[in-house]
């Protein structure tokens, strides 16, 4: 299955008919930044919640042919059509935000830089800033908290609807546009207004812990993520214990996320889907890495593609979980080309585990629980690494 399954931040449909997890991945973790899983740009993509009802893109597309025909606008009645159908995680897009979703999904995106996270008191912290971006010119450093962004409070909201703002969506702010940022660092406080730029995304960090354990963390599944994971541990030591982070990854292409499976595993089944009640299924590449010790961390932001990965790991004893209860959110989603251009993402099926375990609205249990954030994790899942081995 080539699948698509959002990661940047929500967006709302016109006129807040329905929420959905576009531009929604890297950044649930908290990056500002994101892709969209879209194999050949045609096919399903993972996302949440209840499926469309049979005949439900003939329904929407019907909608917007007769709303063309009486001169009316198609975008807003098929967005109509899909509110009126329960599909949750549906969404119509005009032709100019889909071109948006594609440059996502290639890793490229308009923002200025910043990942974030929430602290366990609401507040927003910035987790990273990319070198080279308007961010990191303004001197903005991880650590430092975000107040406010053009005047409205950071503080309490979600981190998804903050990189919201950051990217300028609701507004359709491009490259160039202006964003006023609130800022604290210790005592300091201060307001800082940056430009919008073109900016791409970095999917595959690499870091290192104590006692040798290398620490990968895949921050989305854009287009190349599983090749870059791929060289990412071939350069790690032999039988180097590897720590696989995927705290905050709400999802991008499920062939990466498959990609990905197959540097762990000889072969076999990662998942089985459905598709309007046609069962289907993803395996592995032969060759994989099974001698390697692997921690796979995850938390609450971990999605779609990610718990995919995830429940494959698990499953097939390639790997300890550790970390909290990932997101729960394992639909499939199917865009059609609407008249006039615009698109329609409707979900058709569900995707379950290699031991048949459905992630939708239930989630991933790791293997281990501990609270995920921060450093003490990353610890929890070194000490598990660098224990006595059988």
């Amino acid at each position: 299955m080539s699948g698509r399954d959002p990661f940047c931040q929500p967006r709302r449909a016109r006129h807040g008919a329905v929420l959905t997890l576009v531009f929604a991945g890297v950044l649930v973790a908290g990056a500002a930044s994101g892709a969209f899983p879209h194999g050949d740009r045609r096919a399903a993509r993972d996302t949440a919640r209840s499926a469309a009802p049979a005949g439900h893109h003939e329904d929407v597309a019907r909608a917007a042919a007769e709303a063309m025909a009486d001169g009316k606008s198609p975008l807003e009645a098929a967005e109509r059509a899909v509110s009126r159908s329960g599909d949750r995680w549906g969404a119509v897009y005009s032709r100019g935000e889909y071109e948006e979703l594609e440059d996502a999904l290639d890793g490229r995106y308009t923002g200025v830089g910043l990942s974030a996270r929430r602290e366990r008191d609401g507040r927003i912290a910035i987790s990273r800033v990319r070198a080279g971006s308007p961010a990191d010119d303004a001197g903005i450093r991880a650590g430092d908290r975000l107040r406010s962004v053009d005047g409205e409070p950071a503080d309490g909201r979600p981190v998804t609807e903050v990189v919201a703002a950051l990217r300028g969506d609701a507004a359709g702010a491009g490259a160039g546009s202006p964003v006023r940022l609130g800022l604290e660092r210790g005592a300091r406080s201060w307001t800082e207004t940056l430009r919008r730029a073109r900016l791409s995304t970095e999917p595959v960090t690499v870091g290192a812990l104590a006692d040798g354990v290398t620490v990968i963390e895949v921050s989305s599944f854009s287009k190349g993520v599983g090749d870059q994971l791929r060289t990412a541990l071939a350069r790690v030591p032999a039988g180097a214990g590897v720590v696989l982070d995927l705290r905050g990854n709400s999802g991008g292409l499920v062939a990466e996320a498959v990609t990905a499976a197959s540097v762990f595993l000889d072969g076999g089944l990662v998942a089985t889907y459905d598709v309007d009640g046609e069962q289907r299924a993803l395996h592995a590449r032969p060759g994989g890495d099974l001698t390697r010790p692997l921690v796979a961390l995850v938390d609450g932001g971990t999605m779609s593609a990610a718990e995919l990965l995830t429940g494959a790991l698990q499953d097939r004893g390639r790997a300890v979980v550790v970390g909290s209860r990932t997101f729960g959110k394992g639909s499939v989603q199917m865009p059609s080309r609407l008249p006039g251009g615009s698109v329609a993402e409707l979900t058709v099926g569900h995707y379950r585990t290699p031991s048949g375990h459905s992630v939708d609205g239930t989630g991933i249990t790791p293997d281990l629980e501990t609270d995920p954030a921060g450093p003490a994790a990353l610890e929890r899942a070194r000490a598990i690494l660098s224990g006595p081995r059988g």
